[in-house]
């Protein structure tokens, strides 16, 4: 499996080359979705609102919407994809041309991971869960996925006190290590949340997912691993949530600059979330629009070229329409912002004590459906 280069995330540009780069690499967002939401899962509040269904007419449905821009699904092993309907999902792949782009190990929802999964305390527990990823990893190197989304879901406390919390995150690591120097050459993305369902979750936030990144490939001590690492790529990437990054109290462009500057944003999950709250996984756009332009305006600077993940739970609607509603608003945003005026942007926030209020006024009239009614807002002085 090749690893996708996502070395030049990490080249800072400023003035003209900056503007030059903004210019000539518009935003062209290709979408991937995750089969587990084309079946409504159970909820401890109610019943299921729509009838269950199997992985083939789930495939059935995703196959539909490869017009929208969708060209990768995501899956769960082994409870979505595994040994046994393998060939089905290679079939999906052949006919439908849209990839799997990530198998992820299922270290959340059994019973033997109460107390965690690769940071269990119980030795058979977390045996169970190092031995589950390194066959997810497995089945990602013979598929030839991007990567294997890490989820440490069950892996936290509600109770701090006494906790050996250090121990714990030290578990965690040497886990994720055994795993990558079993299967090596398997990039990880390593997606943070911050609470729920665990009171809190060990690397919850982007920053401590990056610091997990560096704690692990400081361990990999495969020739292939090395090789890859002494070539500049980065082994354990980051997959982050847009909800998950606003339960947390993050500022998404923020956030996802500190990833691209790390060269570690292998692909992003989106949907709407108010800030702090329960995982609601709304359709893009419904909450937070603003934070919507900024993460995709800070992705552009970057040069992000790497899927968006739609990562949603649509409770009351057919999941099509909930994919439809994101894609439609992130294609939205990113005309928005490609068509920007980039020069004078980069000019004023190079330059705020000489264009105070000029960007904020400026997007009031880009977002305004008549800003020929407005007092007209003159060019900064760019010199």
């Amino acid at each position: 499996m090749g690893i996708r280069d996502l070395r030049e995330q990490s080249v800072i540009r400023r003035g003209q080359d900056l503007v030059d780069f903004l210019r000539s690499r518009p935003l062209e967002p290709r979408y991937s979705v995750g089969v587990w939401y084309f079946s409504p899962a159970a909820s401890r509040f109610h019943d299921r609102y729509q009838p269950a269904s199997s992985i083939e007419e789930r495939l059935e449905r995703i196959a539909r919407l490869a017009p929208l821009g969708v060209v990768g699904v995501e899956a769960h092993y082994p409870n979505e994809i595994n040994e046994d309907n393998l060939e089905t999902w290679q079939r999906f792949s052949r006919e439908s041309g849209i990839r799997i782009v990530t198998v992820v190990p299922l270290l959340f929802w059994d019973a033997d991971f109460e107390f965690g999964s690769l940071s269990s305390p119980i030795a058979q527990r977390r045996k169970k869960a190092v031995e589950r990823t390194i066959k997810t990893l497995e089945l990602n190197r013979e598929l030839g996925t991007d990567f294997a989304v890490v989820w440490p879901g069950i892996d936290g406390f509600e109770q701090p006190f006494g906790a050996n919390l250090a121990d714990a995150r030290r578990r965690f690591v040497d886990g994720l290590v055994e795993a990558m120097e079993t299967v090596p050459g398997v990039r990880i993305a390593f997606e943070p949340k911050p609470y729920e369902p665990r009171g809190r979750i060990l690397f919850g936030t982007t920053a401590e997912g990056l610091w997990l990144s560096h704690l692990v490939e400081s361990k990999l001590h495969h020739p292939e691993n090395r090789r890859l690492l002494e070539q500049g790529h980065a082994l354990v990437c980051l997959n982050p949530e847009v909800g998950h990054m606003m339960m947390a109290y993050e500022d998404l462009a923020y956030s996802f600059s500190l990833a691209m500057e790390a060269g570690r944003l292998a692909h992003t999950h989106w949907n709407g979330q108010p800030l702090g709250g329960y995982d609601l996984d709304l359709p893009v756009g419904t909450v937070s629009p603003e934070q919507l332009e900024s993460a995709l305006y800070a992705l552009k600077m970057h040069g992000y070229r790497e899927l968006f993940g739609l990562d949603l739970n649509p409770e009351r609607m057919p999941p099509e329409e909930a994919v439809r509603i994101s894609i439609e608003a992130i294609n939205a945003a990113a005309d928005r912002i490609n068509e920007l005026d980039h020069e004078a942007i980069v000019w004023a926030a190079e330059h705020p004590d000489r264009a105070r209020g000029w960007i904020e006024r400026y997007l009031v009239r880009v977002r305004a459906p008549h800003p020929e009614r407005l007092e007209p807002l003159p060019r900064p002085p760019i010199s």
